[in-house]
């Protein structure tokens, strides 16, 4: 076929994918698939090779991205129920002081993000915003609304956050060059998050009544937000040694005291430490270095999420007086949850692999070479229109990355350019987070803000903090350049 009937296509693709998930419902799961096979059927793809297609994309993306989210599902479940929530942000608040209580719980935001989800990472810190907000006097968008930005900042460039590692996947960039690149980024875009809130928050937001009578509650053990930390974390009696509690479901003894905040830092940083070993040595030694096997071992993200998941099932399990079984089932309880993250990353593959194997990831590129529009742009501006069409950050990166493969594997791109593009593609799935977005109704919902209200606040800071991003990895890209990386 023609460039321009294969671009006809993917265009046709992409339209119908939005309006199956915005217009008729269709779980983005199955839209994925059957736009896929659609797609594959009018672009010429034989009859017998089309489930093939879908089965390989599948399993190509699935292969790296399975094992890295359930991995890193189970310690951000860890890190929930144990309490490290808790004790990184009171650690933060007491170095950085009480007058500082916003910038702290930023902060510690930032570092807790990193191995849990937005969603859930923001519901566990619901509690300690209301805690401080109503010692502090002040509305709980005042210090919810820096943290819920940086912590969708970190969920969609760093892994193992879904969206991104399978972009990796499917464009073949190197997980340790975006860990590395995003956290780098991130600081920067944090930062400016905790000043653009504050400028937003000099708006007075009135609180939605319902969220206003549940912030009223707060503290008197009878409100929503109370009721729902208890899912969690709430005890039931107390046993020699410790408390039993019930928290994620799960019936456990556990001693008194939540784990170190050094703790968690610790269980954090290491597998970032071990991915980033891998990386640099691989620049560093020189080719054909006996030690560089070792070392790549020693930073496979495989590894380093499965090392620090051992350490945690101790620590913040066994040692604290939670049995194997105990401990074996507050792990297993947080992989029900990302089947379905799981399942629509590997149905993005899929349209990836579709559109590689149609040749309209070809033509694609054929199209950009000839305009001479920079790919680290497009990458941005395709990020941003798929994830203001339909809502999900994760789709967005995926078919994103899918569009751009043919155009990335061809251009000849360095380990480092390649992992820039990925990070584009995560910072362009950032901004525009408005009402087709799940992560808008439940910032807006527990910070008690209108949707007007939500509109001119979380989706303006989720904006500014995307097309700031890029502006930064733009700036990367031309550095690396510059200096042949």
């Amino acid at each position: 076929m023609s460039t321009p009937i294969l671009l006809l296509i993917a265009l046709a693709a992409v339209a119908l994918l939005l309006v199956s998930v915005i217009k008729f419902k269709i779980p983005a799961f199955l839209a994925l698939l059957m736009v896929s096979i659609l797609t594959a059927l009018v672009a010429g793809i034989p009859i017998g090779d089309v489930i093939k297609t879908v089965t390989d994309g599948m399993g190509g993306t699935l292969g790296s991205v399975a094992i890295l989210v359930g991995l890193g599902a189970m310690l951000g479940k860890m890190i929930e129920v144990s309490g490290g929530a808790e004790a990184l942000a009171g650690r933060f608040t007491s170095i950085l002081g009480p007058k500082r209580v916003i910038a702290a719980l930023t902060a510690a935001s930032f570092v807790l993000a990193i191995p849990v989800f937005f969603d859930v990472g923001f519901i566990i810190l619901v509690p300690i915003i209301y805690g401080f907000s109503k010692a502090a006097g002040l509305n709980p968008v005042k210090f919810g609304l820096p943290v819920a930005g940086i912590m969708l900042a970190i969920h969609v460039v760093v892994p193992p956050h879904p969206g991104i590692v399978g972009g990796a996947g499917v464009l073949g960039a190197d997980i340790g060059w975006i860990t590395i690149l995003g956290l780098a980024i991130c600081v920067p875009v944090g930062i400016l998050g905790y000043f653009v809130a504050q400028r937003i928050n000099r708006r007075d937001f009135v609180m939605l009544p319902a969220t206003a009578e549940q912030f009223r509650l707060f503290g008197s053990g009878t409100s929503e937000v109370e009721r729902d930390a208890a899912a969690s974390q709430t005890a039931t009696s107390t046993a020699p040694g410790g408390t039993e509690v019930q928290r994620g479901g799960v019936a456990l003894a556990t001693a008194p005291a939540t784990p170190s905040p050094g703790m968690i830092i610790t269980l954090i940083v290491l597998p970032i430490a071990m991915i980033m070993v891998g990386t640099v040595s691989n620049v560093v030694l020189p080719e054909g270095s006996a030690l560089q096997p070792l070392f790549a071992f020693i930073g496979a993200p495989i590894l380093a999420l499965l090392v620090t998941i051992s350490l945690a099932y101790y620590f913040l399990g066994i040692r604290r007086g939670w049995s194997s079984q105990q401990t074996g089932e507050i792990m297993d309880s947080a992989l029900a949850p990302t089947a379905i993250v799981i399942l629509v990353t590997g149905a993005g593959g899929v349209f990836a692999k579709v559109l590689t194997t149609s040749g309209i990831g070809a033509a694609l590129a054929d199209t950009l070479t000839t305009a001479g529009l920079p790919v680290l742009l497009l990458a941005f501006i395709l990020a941003a229109v798929l994830r203001i069409s339909q809502g999900s950050a994760t789709v967005a990166i995926i078919t994103t990355a899918g569009l751009l493969a043919a155009a990335v594997s061809g251009g000849g791109f360095s380990a480092v350019q390649t992992a820039l593009i990925a990070v584009a593609i995560g910072f362009g799935a950032l901004g525009f987070s408005h009402i087709n977005d799940s992560g808008f109704w439940i910032v807006t919902r527990f910070l008690g803000l209108s949707v007007a209200d939500g509109l001119r606040s979380w989706t303006v800071l989720t904006t500014i903090l995307g097309i700031t991003g890029f502006a930064i990895t733009a700036l990367a890209w031309a550095a690396t350049s510059a200096v042949g990386l």
